[in-house]
């Protein structure tokens, strides 16, 4: 029975498409930018962290948590700028998406963890509207990967069959929870392992 060829993407932004929006790294660079306990920064982070992502925190509520709940010597605009300017584009990648959907007519859908101001920012920042079709982040749908839930939403909002999909994360967990639904999924390393995926899923630049 010859394979079918995707149709749609479901694809990760953080460590994909873009660096990581916050991430250990960050945290690290924010403690020595602006001399703060790194230890009780992540301490604070991971009490309160999933309840940003699920949109259910606003970035200043997540910020007055864990760095602004006392007096600081810098602002919290200074320090939601630096966040931000953490975001990089992986060009590479977003030009072989844009190729691949222009050339197939695919479906693309951002499936990713990621607090709401975050989300809109690297949207606008990086036109990721140029070639996303949906976006089914933590913080609009109240749901945060590896929750099953995610992906089935996912898969109703884009109502495409599972044969003709590939999702692809960064995150090996992630992936594996995908493909414990019958999601043909990749664990993305590298921009070269990456094409030779697509290329098994009928998606040749």
């Amino acid at each position: 029975m010859k394979k079918k060829q995707a149709t749609a993407l479901f694809i990760d932004v953080g460590g994909v498409l873009l660096t990581n929006g916050w991430d250990r790294k960050g945290r690290e660079l924010a403690a020595k930018t602006f001399n703060l306990d790194l230890e009780d920064l992540e301490a604070r982070h991971h009490l309160t962290f999933d309840t940003f992502e699920v949109g259910k925190l606003s970035l200043h509520d997540y910020l007055q948590r864990i760095v602004f709940y006392k007096k600081r010597s810098f602002s919290e605009s200074t320090f939601e700028k630096f966040i931000y300017s953490q975001s990089k584009a992986y060009p590479e990648m977003i030009e072989l998406i844009c190729k691949l959907k222009a050339k197939y007519n695919l479906k693309i859908a951002v499936v990713s963890n990621e607090g709401r101001e975050l989300t809109e920012y690297r949207i606008k920042k990086f036109k990721l509207d140029r070639f996303v079709d949906f976006y089914i982040s933590s913080c609009f749908v109240h749901l945060r990967k590896p929750d099953t839930d995610i992906y089935r939403l996912a898969l109703d909002i884009a109502q495409v069959d599972k044969e003709e999909l590939l999702y692809l994360d960064d995150r090996e967990l992630f992936v594996q929870v995908a493909q414990s639904l019958g999601i043909k999924s990749h664990h993305h390393m590298s921009y070269k392992t990456t094409v030779q995926a697509l290329d098994k899923a009928g998606l040749i630049i």
